[in-house]
């Protein structure tokens, strides 16, 4: 072999191999990360990739996801040109036929339902990725609808819908300067990698961690100093027990909760229901345990929370829970202070950067100012109040019953159905629709419902804006060819905004004036940020001094953080609870028929929900859909590693792979989602759900198991 050809099987970026590195992102878990990529690039195709050791975010590390992203480009079922369904809906038949088509098919059946039954009759769903959010916003409201949903109607919104009640604005942990990190369903090793390094430099640093996880985690392997394991949904009950011994004993910050918190005589009177007597029975923690937990808050000089708001809100009780854990912040004055629960405001696509753009402005511009209240507005009024826009998780029972009005169309972007609960009955619901569109980059089960499906780009495939903490922003360049003839989401809807003429000037200037846009207060411009490779500072970017929103008030009614909210108070006719009140997490189901719980929101660490299960690279670490179960379950149900199980509830059976372990305690069964062989979603209630937020109790559902006979 002479020495070009080793250097093309060594990927050498040089003249001889013409293969060059090109920076661009991963946007597999966008946007959580938006890892910095070194993409090794020849004749316009990805050959491999490594992290940018310049990235501000991950500094040359990825994760098992972003390693694989050129498998994921790749995969067999990209779609590559638009589709238009030819045979019934579900059985993925379709023609190829060109954008304007697609466009002219989309734009006549859209506005001729708009004509018929109103905008409202059309509905407008975001699922991942997420960077083009504001853009799908403005689209469904410039349309005329508040129609406009996303996948967070089961994903993260719940957690940021408590702060706004608690505290009118989010807040987040500040794990590099607090001594006590009280790490609620914390688990980096398997979500969000990053924060696994961070923390054992704390560690090493004299930070101590308490971890609640109902499992044996990595987290708790490696970082834990206490370990409190409650049973799944019962997080509110064990944080209301911490904050009445906090009281009791006297280890809260009398000063702090006189001056800036509000309603603590009602909250202290309630959780004196959850003590000694009870709480082991209730949570499965022992007193004593609660008891330690709170004598390391109090020993420490500050404690930051991580509340996440994946896990802990996907109960019917999950956003009281959610409050109940914030509520430890307010007692202990750790709320807006260095160490603690720092208020922070979203820069752009759901990232926190140390500045604000008028992103919010571009996406509302154009609210619809009579139109009819969302889906899911009715059922979960809250939900509505705060975040203004469709209750997606409502949406197949309006399409189905038609009340409070008909819609007859869905427009989608990567549409996900196996995130929904009893995803059957969203089926059913896509089935009946007048039409539908779901745009992807691959031809996932939801688009093989489609009337029309749309080939959409991956992120090293477009240019785009990305911001990072510390001030950092970016535009990133195309770093490959695009696959097919795929376009980007924002594109879609900018080309769409003009041939369907809806009078919105701004979304048909497209996405580069829309960016500026966004920027005009700040002294960047996407000229000059084109000019860079890499993220750079953006002028005027400042930390936040901890203390300044408390001495100028919050925005909640009374100014103060609120362990009563006034605004739930406000309301009585929505039957909500202004204090964080607990109720038992489980569904209606027969115990006696279904005697475990079944928690399916998990995560591990090669995949996200269903989009990596198709990815050889990934699959190949846990091939088969596999359930976590306890040793002891697994001896009564004469169960070993690798024997096939069915999971059942009353609306129906899965069969999976068991894997006997001692992580998991007795009568839970860990599942994760996503499979189309395997269904979990299937097997839950599309009722059993949070009356505050909508959220599906993913993660507490009666379930039998039985061994699988062969």
């Amino acid at each position: 072999m002479d020495s070009v050809e080793q250097l093309k099987k060594a990927k050498i970026p040089c003249a001889e191999t013409g293969i060059e590195i090109r920076h661009t992102v991963c946007a597999i878990c966008s946007p959580a990360y938006n890892c910095g990529i070194n993409a090794y690039v020849k004749d316009g195709k990805l050959l491999k990739v490594e992290g940018t050791d310049e990235n501000p975010k991950n500094r040359g590390l990825l994760c098992t996801k972003g390693l694989a992203n050129r498998e994921y480009i790749y995969r067999e079922d990209r779609i590559l040109t638009p589709l238009r369904r030819t045979g019934e809906r579900g059985e993925g038949t379709f023609e190829p036929i060109s954008w304007e088509e697609a466009y002219r098919e989309i734009a006549e059946k859209l506005g001729s339902i708009k004509a018929q039954d109103g905008a409202e009759a059309v509905a407008f769903f975001g699922g991942y990725n997420k960077w083009f959010r504001p853009w799908l916003r403005r689209f469904a409201h410039s349309f005329g609808t508040m129609n406009y949903g996303t996948e967070s109607s089961s994903c993260m919104t719940a957690g940021w819908m408590a702060w706004k009640v608690g505290a009118g604005q989010l807040a987040g942990p500040d794990m590099a300067h607090c001594d006590l990190y009280l790490g609620w369903a914390f688990n980096p090793y398997h979500s969000g990698y990053l924060k696994a390094i961070a923390a054992e430099k704390r560690k090493e640093q004299g930070t101590k961690f308490i971890i609640v996880d109902p499992k044996i985690t990595p987290a708790v392997e490696k970082l834990a100093d206490l370990h409190l394991r409650p049973y799944p949904g019962t997080d509110g009950a064990l944080a209301l027990c911490m904050g009445n011994v906090l009281i009791q004993r006297g280890w809260i910050d009398r000063e702090y909760i006189e001056k800036y918190v509000h309603g603590f005589e009602a909250y202290a009177e309630y959780v004196k229901g959850f003590d000694e007597t009870n709480i082991e029975k209730l949570t499965g923690v022992p007193y004593e345990q609660v008891v330690k937990a709170c004598e390391l808050i109090h020993e420490s000089s500050s404690m930051a929370i991580n509340e996440n708001s994946a896990p802990i809100p996907h109960h019917k009780n999950g956003m009281q829970n959610y409050r109940a854990i914030m509520a430890l912040a307010a007692l202990t004055g750790n709320y807006d202070r260095a160490g603690g629960q720092l208020p922070s405001w979203h820069t752009f696509a759901h990232q926190i950067s140390g500045y604000v753009t008028k992103e919010d402005e571009f996406a509302d511009g154009t609210e619809p100012k009579d139109a009819k209240p969302a889906v899911g507005a009715e059922r979960f009024p809250l939900w509505y109040y705060t975040e203004r826009e469709m209750q997606a998780i409502d949406l197949p029972r309006q399409i189905l019953e038609e009340k409070p009005y008909p819609v007859k169309a869905v427009f989608a972007l990567g549409m996900n159905l196996r995130m929904f609960p009893d995803d059957n009955y969203l089926i059913e619901a896509l089935k009946k629709l007048d039409f539908f569109v779901d745009a992807d980059l691959f031809m996932t089960d939801t688009a093989k419902m489609a009337d029309i499906v749309l080939p959409v780009c991956s992120s090293f495939e477009r240019g785009e804006f990305m911001t990072y903490g510390g001030g950092y922003a970016w535009f990133t360049k195309p770093a490959i060819d695009r696959v097919g003839i795929s376009k980007s989401d924002v594109e879609i809807l900018c080309d769409l905004g003009r041939i369907m003429k809806l009078g919105d000037p701004e979304l048909e200037a497209g996405y580069e004036a829309n960016i500026d846009f966004m920027l005009e207060d700040l002294d960047i411009t996407v000229e000059e940020l084109k000019k860079h490779d890499l993220p750079i500072r953006v002028p005027g970017a400042k930390r936040y001094v901890p203390g300044s929103l408390l001495e100028k008030g919050l925005s909640t009614p009374t100014g103060k953080f609120e362990l009563y909210s006034e605004l739930i108070a406000s309301h009585p006719q929505w039957n909500l609870d202004p204090l964080p009140t607990y109720c038992d997490p489980m569904d209606e189901a027969d115990p006696d028929k279904y005697p475990f719980i079944l928690c399916s929101g998990g995560r591990i660490p090669n995949a996200i929900h269903s989009r990596l299960h198709k990815v050889p690279w990934l699959r190949s670490m846990r091939p088969d859909p596999t359930a976590d179960i306890s040793v002891e379950d697994a001896e009564q149900l004469h169960v070993k590693e690798g024997d096939w199980i069915e999971l059942y509830t009353e609306r129906g059976t899965i069969c999976v792979k068991a894997n006997p372990t001692h992580r998991v305690q007795k009568g839970v069964v860990f599942f994760y989602h996503g499979y189309t062989e395997a269904d979990v979603n299937m097997l839950m209630s599309r009722t059993h759900v949070d009356p505050y937020s909508g959220f599906p109790a993913y993660n507490s559902t009666r379930c039998g198991m039985r061994r699988k006979e062969v």
